[in-house]
């Protein structure tokens, strides 16, 4: 009963991670269609943040709280600067300057990023079957994204560049930061912290930019973008991906995110818009192999 039990939790946080990727590489697309015509990157961050804390907080007052130790509020605290303030100033400022192709090629580095985090944080070994199953899927996932286009470094495009690879380097660590905590608290209450924080430190950089914002003159349609970003993007997404490190190791969580790119050439092909040919499948049979030899791993341990 007891394994029956763990395997269906396991099943879930999978289930989860998985999730959160799929909402997480719609939002390349929709997210640059909102900048930087309608709204600067930092006053999307703030719309996403303030949100956020809204949502996490009025859901709160339905659960039991959860007392935060005095020693966790400093780990929350860096959780918060890295995974909300710093993360997404650099994601949203980035993909403002560089492209979609160029932002998901590099996003894509992120679980070679956590592997070497988790091992000097964490102290979680770096086999070879992981190392070999985060090789794969990266070069699964860039082998997708590059036949769409090519990675662009000329002019601010490189300094965008740079920006994402901040992003993708301090959500890294926010997942490292954040999986201790995990297994003493609940979701909710991890989330209702990190949002807190972090809106204390995006509030400064955004407050001068949101105030000087037209937003009357914003249509519907990307209103309904702007809804995406914050409700599914930041809220869920967050969500997700913090519940399924309840049982997945940072590293198996972050692989997922070759996922990405597969699920946009799956919903094209679904849409008519591409086929499948052997380039695709060659680089799906790479994702989904990497994945499964991270996860073994973890299961192995």
């Amino acid at each position: 009963m007891g394994i029956c039990r763990s395997k269906k939790e396991l099943f879930v946080s999978h289930a989860a991670a998985l999730g959160a990727n799929v909402i997480y590489g719609l939002n390349y697309v929709i997210a640059k269609g909102i900048m930087p015509q309608w709204l600067e990157p930092r006053a999307i961050i703030f719309l996403r943040v303030s949100g956020a804390v809204v949502v996490f907080w009025l859901t709160d007052l339905f659960f039991d709280s959860q007392k935060i130790s005095k020693r966790d509020f400093i780990r929350l605290i860096f959780a918060a600067f890295f995974g909300v303030a710093l993360n997404q100033i650099m994601f949203f400022e980035g993909l403002n300057l560089t492209t979609p192709i160029n932002a998901s090629i590099i996003m894509v580095g992120t679980p070679i990023l956590v592997l070497v985090i988790s091992h000097l944080i964490l102290k979680e070994k770096i086999t070879g079957l992981k190392l070999t199953g985060v090789m794969l899927g990266f070069a699964g996932a860039a082998f997708l994204i590059l036949r769409g286009g090519h990675l662009d470094t000329t002019g601010n495009t490189m300094l965008g560049n740079i920006f994402i690879l901040i992003n993708a380097s301090s959500y890294g660590l926010f997942l490292v930061l954040v999986k201790p905590l995990m297994s003493k608290y609940k979701p909710l209450t991890i989330m209702k912290w990190v949002f807190t924080f972090g809106f204390v430190f995006v509030l400064p950089v955004s407050a001068k930019i949101i105030a000087k914002t037209d937003f009357g003159i914003i249509p519907l349609k990307i209103w309904f973008s702007i809804g995406y970003v914050v409700l599914f993007t930041t809220i869920l997404a967050y969500f997700l991906n913090n519940f399924s490190l309840k049982k997945l190791s940072p590293p198996v969580n972050s692989s997922y995110i070759y996922s990405q790119p597969l699920i946009a050439t799956i919903v094209a092909v679904f849409l008519s818009k591409d086929r499948l040919t052997i380039t695709e499948t060659i680089a799906s049979l790479l994702i989904f192999t990497g994945v499964y030899l991270v996860t073994k791993q973890k299961k192995t341990n």
